[in-house]
């Protein structure tokens, strides 16, 4: 399902599961004291003010950010942020391992996220973030893992079921290439 669909199927529900339209919802946001551009607080006021389910937070809060000005960024202008700073120096690492992601297949779409970097087939099947100042995490979902000393179980980054830590260029080698290839195969259509 692309996001564009998932958002269209909670809008569409949103005043059976809240009580409001989403229209609605923006003008609660608006009249209160949250700050409509600040998406992590409209979520936080939703949630303890009205019980709103995570969802609907998601929806509502975008939405009021885009009809106050706010210009979601591209997909580059999200990783240019990641990878600035004091984490600049990770940015070979992460174009490394991302041209090994893309030369799996012409399915794999890449994803924009504030703080990691999803790659997508029928579901996310790797997401690559700048975890540390010397490391990036690939992270990689398995349905059945395979075995091997670079996994380590995670939670993220994304839907990541294992991460693999990156401190090079040359750690993006063949059996990163393979395991990548066996998450991408088993999260296919």
């Amino acid at each position: 399902m692309e996001p564009s669909d998932m958002m269209a199927a909670v809008t569409s529900s949103m005043r059976d599961r809240t009580g409001r339209t989403l229209e609605e919802w923006v003008e609660a946001v608006r009249t209160s004291w949250v700050d409509p551009l600040d998406q992590n607080e409209v979520r936080k006021w939703l949630k303890a003010e009205h019980g709103v389910p995570q969802n609907s937070q998601w929806a509502i809060a975008f939405e009021t950010a885009e009809q106050s000005g706010w210009v979601e960024p591209t997909v580059e202008q999200y990783i240019d942020q990641q990878y600035s700073g004091p984490k600049a120096a990770l940015r070979p690492i992460f174009d490394e391992a991302r041209r090994l992601i893309e030369e799996l297949g012409t399915d794999v779409r890449v994803e924009g996220r504030g703080t990691y970097t999803p790659f997508v087939r029928a579901r996310q099947f790797a997401a690559i973030a700048a975890a540390t100042k010397a490391r990036v995490d690939l992270g990689l979902r398995f349905v059945e893992a395979p075995e091997s000393e670079l996994l380590v179980p995670a939670k993220a980054p994304g839907q990541s079921t294992h991460k693999i830590g990156l401190t090079s260029t040359a750690d993006v080698n063949d059996e990163v290439g393979l395991l990548t290839a066996i998450a991408y195969q088993q999260n296919g259509r």
